[in-house]
């Protein structure tokens, strides 16, 4: 195996500890909207499921429940604390990996459903690209990746603003606090929605489907294609 020293460190990246994990409250209507995801995606009794980044574990608790063999992964020990305490309150049976997006272990052409919120952005996109290929090694044909993610649905127009008026543009009418948006901008690695997009598909993915909600959100349902079919 090739030498390491080269490769990104994931822990160098923010959620490592309890005082940020704790900002991940379960809302109220959270755990309605993963049974609604999972339901659309078509979630069944026996698959395996991934959520990769799984926070406080809410999706991976919900799929558990509808009878799914859950991988909840996250980076975070604290927030797998959080994933676990949520999942035996609900009397769901998780397990819990602590790994990311470029660690996480997995046998090939094995998942259902992998599904990723709010985590890759965190990754260069060099990475990013390296992510995607795992998780498309992870999945069986024919199965989808959920990915949600931060994203940046418009282009910045230098000419007629500056980046920081272009961000006060951005999130006008938007509940963003503006100094979590700067901070984000300045020190995270959230790209463009056509950016990712062309990622996706160059790993191999059949793009199913990309919603944006401006300014910062974006959310793409994939499919690994069977090995006879065209995309």
């Amino acid at each position: 195996m090739l030498a390491r020293d080269w490769y990104y460190t994931q822990r160098r990246r923010v959620g490592l500890d309890t005082a940020v994990a704790s900002i991940y409250d379960v809302t109220e209507d959270s755990d309605a909207r993963a049974r609604q995801a999972l339901t659309t995606l078509g979630v069944k009794p026996g698959w395996r499921v991934a959520d990769i980044g799984c926070g406080n574990g809410v999706l991976a608790t919900e799929a558990a429940l509808m009878g799914a063999e859950v991988d909840a992964i996250d980076i975070s020990p604290a927030m797998l604390g959080l994933a676990e305490i949520y999942a035996r309150d609900r009397k769901a049976n998780i397990r819990t990996q602590p790994a990311g997006l470029l660690s996480f272990a997995y046998q090939a052409n094995s998942y259902d459903l992998i599904v990723s919120e709010f985590t890759l952005h965190h990754l260069p996109d060099f990475w990013k690209a390296v992510a995607m290929s795992r998780i498309f090694n992870a999945l069986k044909p024919g199965a989808n990746f959920y990915l949600r993610d931060m994203v940046f649905v418009s282009m910045p127009d230098g000419v007629e603003r500056d980046v920081e008026g272009w961000a006060d543009f951005s999130i006008k009418n938007h509940d963003f606090e503006r100094d979590s948006v700067m901070t984000h901008m300045r020190d995270e690695y959230s790209t463009f929605g056509w950016v990712m997009e062309r990622m996706l598909t160059e790993t191999g993915f059949a793009l199913v489907s990309a919603d944006y909600h401006a300014p910062l959100h974006g959310t793409y349902l994939l499919r690994k294609p069977k090995p006879d079919e065209q995309i």
